[in-house]
């Protein structure tokens, strides 16, 4: 009778210790995880503001070909604006067609796309305030785009415009390359590019 009972009261769940050591357990392993997790986070939101800002990139390549004029990509520290200033290293930025003559008002109709994604998510981004796109999709220079900043395109086709992107506990850069004829390349500065690492710059 006294063995049952025994066996009974064994078989009713955990003891306190049992549960201290299963709980130590699953806080080691968490700690453990979370540096892992962290950098995987920060990957991601590097990598999420970076493809916006390509995507920023393209579209006022094909709004210049749409338009027939020029735009331009403005980085900003301001709330993007029509007539926000553009900054060198600016955390926001905005896309907008520039005047076809010289003293031509803008209006809202210019005003394409903004975004703030590098500044919530806590992304650095580093390049030129301004980069123009003629109307054949290609970089341009251009000292009046009535924004208080010039235009200026790469001297050769083999060397682009550049952004760099930074996140903290990200596991490496990204940078956005930006070529005289249009292309718009994403790629990770501590590679190389090459066969086997299609991704490096």
């Amino acid at each position: 009778m006294n063995t049952h009972r025994t066996a009974s009261r064994r078989s009713a769940g955990f003891t306190l210790i049992e549960l201290l050591v299963t709980l130590t357990l699953m806080a080691l392993l968490l700690a453990s995880a979370m540096p892992a997790m962290s950098g995987w986070a920060a990957d991601a939101r590097l990598r999420s503001v970076a493809e916006q800002l390509q995507n920023s990139l393209r579209l006022a390549q094909s709004e210049a070909i749409r338009r027939n004029r020029q735009t331009v990509l403005a980085l900003t520290n301001a709330t993007p604006a029509l007539d926000a200033a553009p900054n060198t290293d600016g955390q926001r930025w905005f896309v907008r067609s520039l005047p076809l003559l010289a003293g031509e008002a803008a209006s809202d109709a210019d005003y394409i796309q903004d975004s703030s994604s590098a500044r919530q998510s806590s992304v650095t981004l580093s390049g030129a305030a301004l980069i123009c796109f003629n109307s054949m999709g290609r970089q341009t220079s251009n000292s009046a785009t009535g924004l208080g900043a010039s235009c200026s395109a790469p001297l050769d086709a083999s060397t682009p415009s550049r952004y760099t992107l930074r996140a903290n506990g990200a596991s490496h850069d990204l940078q956005l390359q930006v070529y005289l004829g249009g292309q718009v390349r994403l790629c990770n500065p501590s590679r190389s590019l090459s066969d086997t690492s299609p991704d490096g710059c």
